[in-house]
């Protein structure tokens, strides 16, 4: 007579709803709940869409992450417009998702779209391929009209000329278009005599080389062009000039070319080029000088901040470096200096945000079943499962009590510890797929063997599926059993609109994307500072 009572109490299995709970079907076919708009668009920005998952393709994903963008900014486009701003600063895999965000800014219908867009352009499009990128989807979106006009001009009006020429000469073309494309197009007046100078050059050219630059703005300009017509001269342009490798390929280079090219090499371009670097002889084991500079900036914290190298950049160049050319689109091979392998594991630790150990237990569940190790990060090269294993063990390394689990329909040991560094992680985990996923099999496990942990956390794509009953109502058994106050936090490492996460659990909660902050953030939460 009371079923319709006693059956919300009653455990279902994935492929049905929970009882009395609003939850949607995701892609696999089970049931979860529903991130909402702003979790949504969190993890868009900062994970991006463009290789797509085990469930969708990236056209798909895509099209959801605009969509879902365009309702943001309508409802709230301040909000929006910090969210874009977020995700750029550091936090996005690279910054397209957030270029893409800000064409979809600019064509909000709200006036305070329009003004955002124009506030936050600088933050966003911080150097000229950006701004290529920028114009690529803004002609594919909306077309040029006077606000992307007013954009446009104001970023090639800026101040810096000394800067913005670096850039047009760095970046002289990209995505469909040129710097002399963007002059025409944008119709810029040169506000002073410096960008009346930068301007010639890009339309024009030097037919003739002056007998000195025109400015001190325009000095790099010159010994780009001196290096043109004096291609042997490539040592003293790389000196007087201070061309990038980029620059400097107009001439001819060899070994000194690389070595000068090193000592003034910023940090982007010092972890792009470590294997061309070892190729050409730069960076070998008996060149402690070039090695102690590798040392220096790549396990500084402020310069990877200061940088924007994001994690995954660092976990890229590290499989990437550790292959010898055999991974990545690199045609150039070499053999790995033992040492810069080490200081890559490093910098992978450093480039996260951590804080002091808070003392408490640690369970760290690690998606490890089919759909993560076929999702591929956006152009990286680096599964889901893999990612997740790192990102796991960076937390492991701040705390002293911890377990890594790996999970699929069974929880089993994946045999990372504190003491692995991050080759030796990557590489259990490239091994360690398997499966259909059930996230209660976590909890299942921790009942089994009374695990008292005070938090666990999942790294996931939150499609699980294959389970008898949903992770919150297994969550809800291990509460009962063993650990009232466990909390339990659940990263989501794809764009889904769907979470783990019951709602109406204050003691759960839901995180999006390769958010460096990460790791502190979840740290915070177990010492109860947020």
């Amino acid at each position: 007579m009371y079923k319709f009572f006693t059956s919300k109490f009653k455990s279902a299995p994935q492929t049905e709803p929970i009882p009395g709970k609003k939850m949607i079907q995701g892609r696999s076919g089970g049931y979860m709940f529903e991130a909402g708009t702003w979790a949504m668009v969190r993890r868009c920005l900062i994970t991006g869409t463009a290789s797509g998952s085990f469930y969708a393709g990236r056209n798909e994903l895509t099209e959801e992450f605009v969509n879902t963008l365009k309702g943001a900014i309508e409802e709230d486009p301040i909000r929006a417009a910090g969210e874009i701003v977020y995700a750029s600063d550091g936090r996005s895999v690279n910054n397209s998702a957030p270029l893409l965000g800000l064409v979809l800014l600019s064509m909000g219908s709200k006036k305070e779209a329009k003004t955002s867009f124009l506030e936050i352009f600088p933050q966003v499009v911080r150097t000229a391929a950006h701004f290529y990128e920028w114009l690529s989807y803004t002609k594919a979106l909306r077309g040029f009209g006077k606000i992307v006009r007013k954009a446009g001009t104001e970023w090639l009006s800026k101040n810096d000329v000394k800067g913005l020429a670096y850039q047009l000469l760095k970046y002289q073309q990209r995505h469909g278009f040129s710097n002399r494309d963007v002059l025409r197009l944008f119709h810029v007046q040169p506000p002073t005599v410096d960008h009346q100078h930068l301007f010639q050059w890009i339309v024009k050219g030097w037919d003739r080389l002056p007998e000195q630059p025109p400015s001190d703005s325009m000095k790099q300009i010159w010994w780009y062009e001196w290096l043109k017509r004096n291609p042997d001269g490539t040592h003293q342009a790389i000196r007087e000039g201070r061309l990038t490798h980029e620059m400097a390929t107009v001439g001819i280079m060899d070994k000194k070319a690389w070595q000068l090219l090193f000592e003034g090499m910023p940090i982007t371009a010092m972890l792009r080029n470590l294997g061309s670097l070892t190729e050409i002889g730069v960076l070998r084991a008996d060149e402690a000088a070039n090695l102690d500079r590798i040392e220096s900036v790549l396990n500084n914290k402020d310069y990877l901040k200061k940088g924007r190298i994001h994690p995954i950049d660092v976990l890229k160049a590290l499989k990437t470096y550790q292959s010898g050319g055999q991974f990545g689109r690199s045609k150039k091979t070499w053999e790995p200096v033992p040492r810069i392998v080490d200081i890559l594991n490093q910098a992978v630790e450093v480039s996260f945000e951590v804080q002091e150990p808070t003392g408490k237990v640690f369970m760290h569940a690690v998606d490890v079943s089919g759909s993560m190790s076929w999702a591929q990060v956006p152009s990286v090269g680096l599964s889901c499962s893999e990612i997740a294993t790192t990102m796991a063990l960076v937390s492991a390394k701040a705390e002293k009590n911890y377990m890594i689990r790996g999970f699929s329909t069974e929880f089993r040991d994946l045999g990372v510890t504190a003491k692995d560094n991050f080759s030796s992680a990557l590489k259990k985990a490239s091994n360690q797929t398997f499966g259909a996923t059930d996230a209660s099999a976590a909890y299942d496990w921790m009942l089994q063997k009374r695990f008292h942990a005070d938090i666990v956390c999942f790294w996931t794509d939150s499609e699980s599926w294959a389970g008898s009953r949903h992770p919150s109502q297994a969550l809800a058994e291990y509460r009962r059993k063993i650990n009232p106050g466990i909390k339990a936090i659940y990263v989501t490492l794809t764009p889904y609109n769907i979470t783990l996460v019951d709602p109406d659990d204050p003691l759960s909660y839901d995180m999006g994307g390769f958010d460096p902050s990460m790791p502190r953030l979840i740290q915070m939460i177990a010492a109860n500072e947020i």
